[in-house]
């Protein structure tokens, strides 16, 4: 690797760039991120000293190669935490989305995805923070922030954030595209303290506890064609004007797309696609 970082450190600032294009068309040429690892980090720790102006130890290029490898490294504060883990999110960014760096809190991802995002971004590749520093700042477009490179988060944030995914139908309302890497800044705190905390997503208003019953008891009852339809690629379905009047006979309303029958059209509809679109073992599991 030193030798590497010579050879790098004799490059213009262009060719030096150029790099994460040579080392992308290497991996897709059949070469491993471990083939790479010597001069992908040479070049983000030449990067690091051009745009940030720091230089990393050899201690700091040891905890990297233990990063990459999954293995956990400890380092007090002030030991340059935020830079080692630079080399492993880079070499592993090179494969593409799905990198997360994983901190306890919101300021913390915020400060170091800024500090360091620019060293990224010279690069070439797209580092995003999924989390809003401050609570006045404007709203995350979870799209985008889940399309780049590298994210900078919180545990919660994206283990909310993979709940609500696998609660979502809609491939358009899915953002995580893919988990490939992650570092965890104080493992022990995440692992071990905050993940005594459970992670609930409730919704509202409340309803009573037996609706999911009476509405799968109806939607049983309905035909195929004459009742619902289903889309071509068995991915949606849909009440026919048939099916809303026997709901409204058998529920005794009149009106069941009011705002009044909201929660029980909401049941009636989750009850649809339970039946009709989610099959066990392929989308959930019986326990």
């Amino acid at each position: 690797m030193k030798s590497n970082l010579i050879e790098y450190q004799q490059l213009s600032d262009d060719d030096l760039k150029k790099q994460t294009t040579l080392f992308k068309q290497r991996i897709h040429s059949g070469e491993t991120l471990e083939d790479l690892l010597p001069e992908a980090y040479a070049v983000m720790i030449e990067a690091n000293k051009r745009i940030l102006g720091l230089e990393l130890y050899d201690v700091q290029i040891l905890g990297a190669i233990v990063l990459f490898y999954g293995s956990v490294a400890e380092m007090k504060t002030g030991e340059g935490k935020t830079l080692t883990a630079t080399l492993s999110m880079y070499l592993r960014g090179l494969q593409g989305t799905g990198n997360f760096l994983i901190t306890t809190n919101e300021y913390l991802a915020g400060r170091d995805a800024e500090e360091v995002g620019k060293v990224y971004r010279w690069l070439g590749l797209s580092v995003a923070v999924g989390v809003k520093k401050y609570e006045f700042d404007k709203e995350i477009d979870k799209k985008v922030v889940y399309s780049s490179d590298i994210v900078y988060t919180t545990h919660s944030v994206l283990g909310f954030d993979y709940l609500l995914d696998n609660l979502s139908v809609e491939k358009e309302k899915q953002y995580i595209s893919k988990f490939n890497f992650v570092i965890i800044d104080e493992l022990d705190s995440i692992l071990l303290d905050m993940a005594q905390t459970p992670l609930i997503i409730s919704g509202a208003p409340k309803v009573q506890s037996n609706l999911h019953i009476i509405t799968d008891v109806f939607i049983k009852s309905l035909a195929f064609d004459i009742d619902y339809e289903i889309s071509e690629d068995k991915k949606s379905v849909w009440f026919l004007e048939e099916g809303i009047r026997k709901a409204q006979d058998y529920f005794g309303i009149t009106e069941i797309l009011g705002e009044s029958f909201k929660e029980l059209y909401r049941h009636l509809v989750l009850s649809l696609k339970a039946n009709y679109i989610f099959k066990n073992k392929r989308d959930y599991v019986m326990m």
